[in-house]
């Protein structure tokens, strides 16, 4: 199966993916608003918000995610996410996502 990834009020166009494929893998090659370092899920480079189904987080990702974004159930460390469904994504902090926006 395969899942669409979208970057809402962006000119970027959306990307498929196979499921289960690491975002970091796909994302670099293609133009998008989002951004990997460490792609380990430790610097926090490529924090965005979700919309759509995804797992929760695990225990060290959620560590990260109190400590960078505690009033926002949405953020995600893009490098963390088992992609199975179709998703919206939005580089954290952007104008069209301030960093509180659920």
């Amino acid at each position: 199966m395969s899942c669409k990834i979208s970057f809402p009020n962006t000119d970027h166009a959306a990307v498929t993916i196979a499921d289960h494929t690491p975002l970091a893998d796909t994302l670099t090659v293609q133009n998008s608003p989002i951004l990997f370092g460490c792609r380990t899920g430790i610097c926090g480079t490529c924090l965005v918000t979700v919309t759509g189904d995804v797992p929760p987080p695990r225990p060290e990702e959620q560590e990260l995610l109190e400590v960078l974004a505690p009033d926002c159930p949405n953020a995600r460390l893009a490098c963390q996410l088992d992609i199975t469904h179709d998703l919206k994504i939005c580089p954290y902090g952007s104008p069209d996502n301030p960093p509180n926006s659920v």
